[in-house]
């Protein structure tokens, strides 16, 4: 292994060498190579780098002394974690251990700063190859923590002076010491992309990296629904595929991936003028996903419409007289379970009641020449309008209606088969067409599970079991009832994170929240521009990081953000031990079942967060009783001043400042 000194300076780190070579370089020469890598960095930063390695060599001296074999481990500073823009401070590769270093100047932890580092360990466990079957440990070092590491939330809290001990505690006797070189490997680290960034790699490079545990979860589903499409091509069919899974499984990227497999072009029919056609589509009820795909895609041309198009658009093209005919073999239609009933259908489009979502998609599919594959994404209990409510049943009617009903196969989970029992046609059931894995949330399982059992009205000690397997594993559900600690809490947590994307997401229905600061009045959120919203820099008056305008649950659904900050309503209250819409007012449209419709509402918003959801609930009198349901059933209390960064434990003058790290 070579030291710093002799390597050249890679994209991905700042310093790189031996313990042994870090703890004898001359500072200040460090800190160039810090200083050359971070080309940004300001001049706060350069005096905390300044006094911080002077701190770390003389701890990582003192560890040689304890441990002469810690010579030979790895010190890596300012590694920045690929595709990813956020640097853990210090790495370390220990024997068998990775431990992950984040140094703080405030007296003592946060939980925006214990709650970050464990992010970093998090990830570099589930997305990093070096660090498979490792332990990966994470420690935060902060001024006022003692010389013995005291455990909070999965991270070490530890003061300077007890860094060697931690490390030597850390390393595992026999094993091998971590290897940089495998470490540093551009391909070891791939992380999960979110919704927007998948679209961005398939849109352009037609495939996409991703996590072998990702992929164990969507690869069956993926391979099951490619044979169906080749079967059809190969014996000129039709088949109606219903792909269904809870919230964050991975459906989504199963329905890009398909429309974007370059193995279609091959199986694909020319149409009479010889020319060859797309050969497939992917279709969204879904206004907002359909925005924020088109504007992150909109440089690639055709204003990222080519990509994915809205079902209204599609409904209208291929309705109007002539009936023209698609052009695509396979279509995908997300958010499937919301599709709209005729009564809808004929409202948005201003006609007569005639034909449902559904019913218009199997027709549309018939007009295609020789075969085709209409791949329906399900997801569980995301009904949250009018018009919504008809679910799988609706897609039932729509094959039973087609005069040519027998010609079709239904393919889909078990659990529909009873709903489909009647057809002329085929079907076959397989559990790989239910994705039943959370992925969204780096892999946390029980994220659905727990927010069911809460809006469900489950006994809170199940609940608070799963809220702490949830928080072991690094997934956040935090609660406060001052929304300036939530604000401040996300911008702490992601100060590192130029990609990384929170926002404030409230139900549509609240009229209470815009007097405690959370505007979410239907005049303001219609004019929310989603695209930019969800897209643009941090810095941009418009992105949902400056933690002012509100998204919907309309303009969330099917979305995600990496923590949100969702501000609980007056529309859903824990009432006399269950929950109540009596407070939601009484102009409400015309619902079958509106509390489940509402408790939707709230499911969408709890599952929005990859990292977590700070739950802001107003410190009224009234939601009290709610405020408690959630501490009951586990959700960690976020105190004031936890969020802020500053020390909240008053530092006298007479307190002298030790000698500390800082970033």
């Amino acid at each position: 292994m070579r030291d710093t000194e002799d390597a050249p300076l890679y994209d991905r780190f700042g310093w790189q060498s031996s313990l042994e070579a870090f703890s004898r370089s001359e500072p200040r020469v460090v800190r160039l190579r810090l200083q050359k890598f971070v080309t940004d960095a300001s001049a706060e930063q350069i005096r905390a780098w300044d006094q911080s390695i002077l701190w770390l060599q003389r701890e990582c001296r003192e560890l040689e002394v304890r441990d002469v074999g810690a010579r030979e481990y790895t010190a890596i500073l300012e590694y920045e974690l690929p595709r990813d823009s956020r640097r853990p401070d210090v790495i370390v590769l220990e024997r068998g251990c990775v431990a992950v270093l984040e140094l703080k100047g405030a007296l003592h932890a946060s939980q925006a700063a214990i709650d970050q580092t464990m992010g970093y360990a998090r990830d570099l466990r589930a997305y990093h190859a070096a660090c498979a079957d490792r332990s990966v440990t994470p420690a935060l070092l902060v001024r006022g923590g003692g010389p013995t590491p005291v455990e909070r939330d999965g991270v070490y809290v530890v003061g300077p002076e007890g860094l060697d001990a931690l490390l030597e505690s850390l390393s595992a006797d026999g094993a091998p010491i971590v290897d940089a070189e495998e470490f540093l490997a551009l391909d070891a680290y791939a992380p999960l992309p979110t919704i927007v960034q998948a679209a961005r790699e398939l849109f352009h490079r037609r495939e996409l990296p991703m996590i072998k545990r990702a992929r164990a979860a969507t690869d069956p589903a993926l391979r099951y629904i490619s044979e169906i499409a080749r079967e059809a091509a190969r014996t000129r069919t039709r088949h109606l595929v219903l792909l269904s899974g809870v919230p964050g499984s991975g459906k989504t990227l199963v329905g890009l991936q398909l429309v974007h497999a370059h193995w279609l072009d091959e199986i694909s029919v020319p149409r009479a003028n010889g020319r060859m056609m797309p050969p497939a589509v992917y279709l969204s009820g879904n206004g907002p996903l359909v925005q924020v795909l088109q504007h992150a895609l909109q440089d690639a041309g055709g204003g990222g419409r080519t990509f994915v198009q809205a079902i209204k658009e599609y409904v209208r093209q291929h309705s109007r007289p002539g009936r023209p005919v698609p052009p695509e073999h396979l279509i995908v239609f997300d958010e499937a379970q919301r599709a709209h009933d005729a009564e809808r259908v004929a409202h948005v489009h201003g006609s007569e009641v005639g034909l449902s979502e559904p019913e218009h998609l199997i027709e549309f599919c018939e007009r295609i020449p020789e075969w085709c594959v209409l791949v329906a994404l399900i997801g569980n209990g995301q009904a949250i309008h009018v018009g919504e409510e008809g679910g799988i049943p609706l897609w039932h009617e729509a094959v039973r209606r087609s005069p040519r009903a027998a010609h079709w196969t239904i393919h889909g989970a078990p659990a529909f088969a009873e709903v489909f029992r009647d057809l002329q046609g085929a079907t076959r059931w397989h559990s790989t067409l239910s994705l039943d894995t959370e992925i969204r949330f780096h892999l946390t399982p029980r994220v659905h599970q727990f927010v069911a059992g809460l809006l469900d009205g489950l006994a809170p000690g199940t609940l608070r079991s799963w809220a702490d397997e949830l928080h072991d594993g690094g997934h956040r559900f935090l609660v406060t009832r001052d929304l300036e600690s939530a604000r401040s809490y996300l911008r702490e947590r992601y100060s590192d994170a130029r990609f990384a994307r929170y926002g404030i997401v409230a139900s549509s229905k609240d009229k209470w929240l815009p007097k405690h600061g959370v505007d979410n009045t239907f005049q303001t959120t219609k004019q929310l521009r989603v695209g930019p919203w969800y897209n643009a820099d941090p810095s941009d008056s418009q992105s949902c990081c400056r933690l002012q305008t509100v998204a919907t649950e309309f303009s969330s659904q099917g979305l995600e953000l990496d923590c949100a900050l969702l501000a609980w309503g007056s529309d859903l209250l824990w009432t006399d031990g269950r929950w109540s819409i009596e407070f939601a007012g009484t102009n409400r449209p015309r619902l079958k079942d509106p509390l489940t419709v509402r408790k939707n509402v709230y499911r969408v918003l709890l599952t929005r967060g990859r990292d977590g959801t700070v739950v802001f609930v107003p410190p009224e009198a009234r939601m009290d009783a709610t405020y408690g349901r959630l501490l009951a059933v586990g959700v960690r209390e976020l105190r004031s001043g936890e969020g802020t960064g500053k020390s909240y434990i008053a530092r006298t003058p007479s307190t002298p400042e030790p000698e500390h790290p800082q970033s």
